[in-house]
């Protein structure tokens, strides 16, 4: 589990997204980003204002976790919530999404993979994101037209932006209680 998962069209598409985000939005803020891999959410909250030290991160896998410390961010080990604490007025998430690929090999399927039918760890997410959002919190997730069997718990959901890619739509929601 070393590897760090590297940016690709979801990555920059939700920076994309992110950017125009912040730009509405004030900067004095807690922003916690669930699954930070390789940093590049992280640096770019940075980059529209966000104090650094109002933004963290975790990752799963502790190679990422590394990395984003020695980006100068503060980051923990955990599995989604297991090692936060406290509230956070926006929480990231872009998660594995794809439904379970018997073909795809075992080193890239905790980044891409996120259940049988893709929502299982979204389903996760949105359950323990409940006790993490400050009173007026918002999550910026991102899912796929191929993510199946998410529950959206009682979230207010909103489409925010999407992007047709050559075999799926890959949409970025805001969500809030």
């Amino acid at each position: 589990m070393s590897e760090i998962y590297q940016p690709a069209e979801d990555s920059f598409f939700m920076s994309d997204v992110l950017e125009k985000f912040f730009e509405s939005n004030k900067k004095d803020i807690a922003v916690l980003e669930i699954g930070c891999g390789s940093g590049v959410q992280l640096q770019k909250i940075l980059q529209v204002g966000v104090k650094k030290e109002n933004i963290f991160g975790v990752d799963i896998n502790k190679e990422a976790v590394r990395h984003c410390k020695n980006l100068g961010f503060n980051c923990v080990h955990s599995n989604l919530f297991d090692n936060v604490n406290g509230k956070f007025d926006i929480i990231i998430f872009n998660p594995p999404y794809l439904p379970e690929d018997i073909k795809e090999p075992l080193s890239s399927k905790l980044a891409t993979t996120g259940g049988k039918q893709g929502g299982e760890i979204i389903n996760k997410f949105l359950r323990q994101a409940k006790k993490h959002m400050a009173e007026k919190g918002r999550i910026i997730l991102l899912t796929s037209s191929l993510t199946k069997g998410i529950n959206f718990e009682g979230y207010k959901k909103k489409i925010i932006a999407e992007k047709p890619l050559f075999f799926e739509k890959l949409y970025v929601l805001e969500l809030s209680l």
